[in-house]
């Protein structure tokens, strides 16, 4: 009997590669949407014809609990956040609803339709429904150590990164109360073609089309000198998943171990269409963060260890990956006069 998978933030970028990846295992998957018609709905319907998909909101906690008891998963990906780290200053209130009350709602969910009355610290996930909290770097913030790993003390420097770290800390207290098989993954920062316009890769990689083909002059970054160990998301999914068959529950760092700067994006991504990162460049004083995080890494031997987990995309070949997907895009935005707005996969 295939397993079942319910997928919290199913339409976006991690969201429609981890669909992608457990369908090809075999799985049957749902995802959670709000019910109304949306582009990002469509969109990742027409990519995955396979998948299904189940209303609830994370801000609503009957509605998690009727999405988790009508589709009884074996397994619960919370991938679903407001993820673009600038909106939290923004928004505080709303990312600490969605990102972390959301967080303990899924849990609640999970733990009423499992008939988990009180607390017992036992339970080795036998039979449970198993749950992925979607933990980040960002946690990390001003870090203590390089390269950072699963016991690196957090320090977070923006409000999404402190109410990352409830979630996280969340998840380890409902494991360790209730027994529940709850595990997160602190992923570092990972990219693809599908990743949000607003994030600095995507911004680069959509630029540099627009400028190869003339439609755009310049880019406006922020602190070029910032540094993030950047991996490819299709890698970083299967991770999520090897977390959720290990016999017991546990956190894991995932990561490539290697760091890069927004320079070094920018370069790179230019160098692929063979133009100047520096003729096109400029530095906006306000796109640098009130409390920038300066230095990601990740120590993912643990990852590599227990779960057997390696990444196969380097980052030159990642900024790569965009940039071509992009041109093409962009070639096609050209032709039937349209603007380019990095929406479209």
């Amino acid at each position: 009997m295939s397993k079942r998978a319910l997928i919290t933030g199913v339409t976006g970028q991690d969201g429609s590669y981890l669909a992608e990846h457990l369908i090809s295992l075999g799985y049957q998957v749902w995802g959670l949407s709000r019910g109304q018609a949306n582009p990002r709905k469509d969109r990742v319907s027409r990519l995955i014809p396979e998948l299904r998909f189940v209303d609830g909101d994370l801000m609503d906690q009957g509605s998690l609990v009727s999405a988790v008891d009508t589709i009884q998963p074996d397994e619960v990906y919370n991938l679903g956040a407001i993820s673009f780290v600038p909106m939290s200053w923004r928004q505080p209130e709303l990312v600490t609803e969605v990102n972390g009350t959301g967080v303990l709602r899924v849990l609640e969910a999970i733990r009423m339709v499992s008939g988990i009355n009180k607390p017992a610290a036992t339970g080795d996930g036998t039979g449970q429904i198993r749950f992925y909290q979607a933990s980040s770097s960002e946690m990390f913030g001003m870090v203590a150590e390089t390269p950072q790993h699963e016991t690196t003390r957090f320090h977070p420097r923006s409000p999404y990164g402190v109410v990352k770290t409830y979630g996280h800390y969340i998840t380890r207290n409902y494991r360790e109360s209730y027994g529940m098989y709850g595990v997160s993954g602190i992923l570092f920062n990972h990219e693809s073609p599908r990743r949000g316009a607003e994030f600095v890769t995507r911004k680069i990689s959509l630029a540099v089309a627009q400028i190869k083909l003339g439609l755009q002059d310049r880019l406006l970054l922020g602190n070029l000198d910032a540094v993030r160990d950047w991996g490819f998301a299709g890698d970083y999914v299967r991770a999520m998943h090897l977390m959720l068959q290990q016999d017991e529950p546990g956190d894991y760092v995932i990561g490539t171990g290697r760091m890069h700067s927004v320079r070094d994006a920018a370069r790179i991504a230019f160098e692929c269409v063979g133009l100047d990162w520096e003729e096109h460049v400029e530095v906006d004083p306000a796109l640098v963060r009130p409390a920038e995080v300066e230095t990601l890494c990740a120590d993912a031997q643990n990852a590599r260890r227990v779960l057997g987990w390696e990444p196969t995309v380097d980052f030159t070949e990642l900024m790569r990956m965009m940039v071509e997907s992009d041109l093409e895009q962009a070639r096609l935005a050209r032709d039937y006069g349209e603007v380019l707005t990095g929406a479209r996969w």
